[in-house]
């Protein structure tokens, strides 16, 4: 009963999510990847190809099979998490940035996600045509993750006072959501979490340290300035795992595969605020290193 329960409520406690990140988003987000296209292409080219083909690596590493590592390449797939504005504020990262490549990801992720999700499920459960991802189940994906940010984006244009009300009680409501999804899918699937968790625990770590040290070093190495780095970092780096927990309980129907979404939420507040820590004082030192260069 609770598992059906949980089927039916995570999708719209989802589309809160969605619908307060459409809130905080606008036109002038997408146009203005223009002024750094340099950062956001390479941010993108670290979430879309380098990212999940790290993932493939790592699942092999680490042997997950079947929906588990279904769950992995889901969870990859998914865009940056509603914390990553915060942690890159924290860190002293391009917040601006952050919310470019969320609108832009949040809207790519509606199409690349059942695309990673359908070639996954042929490569890891090919066995089992149960899970077999038909169109419908396709375009379940799209709706879950880009109507509800349409329909929030439509709000703030035409009620921009009643967005900019609602923006913190449904930021509050996403860490909420955050917390019950990760609980219940843990709750729910205790005996896969309890067999797996040194798998799981090992595998959504090594992601997360390496997601946030690719979004960082990666933009970098092309001469990207640190704030901008910072914001790349945190954007790739936290992964939205209500998203992968939602589209696998309600598009997929598969628990299983929730798991490590779960696991992940449970792992990746400690790297994610070491991280923060860490590039906080980065930024500081550069800071410091260009005033003392300076004549002036």
């Amino acid at each position: 009963m609770g598992s059906t329960l949980f089927a039916i409520l995570l999708p719209a406690a989802l589309a809160l999510v969605m619908f307060g990140l459409g809130l905080t988003l606008t036109p002038g987000d997408f146009h203005r990847v223009m002024r750094y296209p340099k950062a956001a292409l390479i941010a993108l080219a670290c979430q879309m190809v380098l990212l999940p083909a790290i993932c493939l690596l790592l699942i092999e590493l680490f042997g997950l099979t079947g929906a588990l590592a279904v769950g992995m390449m889901l969870l990859v797939a998914s865009p940056g998490g509603t914390s990553a504005n915060l942690f890159s504020h924290l860190a002293g990262g391009d917040v601006a940035l952050n919310i470019t490549l969320t609108a832009i990801n949040s809207v790519l992720a509606a199409f690349t996600m059942p695309i990673v999700i359908a070639l996954s499920v042929a490569g890891f459960m090919d066995d089992d045509a149960s899970v077999g991802l038909q169109p419908a189940k396709l375009v379940q994906v799209i709706v879950i993750v880009l109507v509800p940010v349409a329909i929030g984006m439509w709000v703030d244009r035409a009620f921009p006072g009643f967005s900019e009300r609602m923006r913190k009680p449904v930021k509050i409501a996403s860490v909420v959501v955050l917390g019950m999804a990760v609980t219940t899918a843990v709750v729910s699937e205790f005996d896969t979490v309890r067999e797996n968790f040194g798998r799981l625990g090992s595998i959504t770590l090594t992601l997360s340290v390496l997601s946030l040290s690719i979004g960082y070093f990666v933009p970098r190495l092309f001469g990207v300035g640190t704030g901008q780095a910072i914001a790349s970092s945190m954007e790739i780096g936290i992964h939205n795992a209500t998203l992968a927990i939602a589209v696998a309980v309600s598009a997929l129907g598969n628990e299983t595969m929730a798991v490590p979404g779960a696991t992940y939420g449970i792992v990746i507040a400690g790297p994610a605020a070491m991280s923060a820590y860490l590039l906080a004082r980065q930024a500081k030192s550069t800071v410091a290193r260009a005033k003392s260069l300076d004549p002036a």
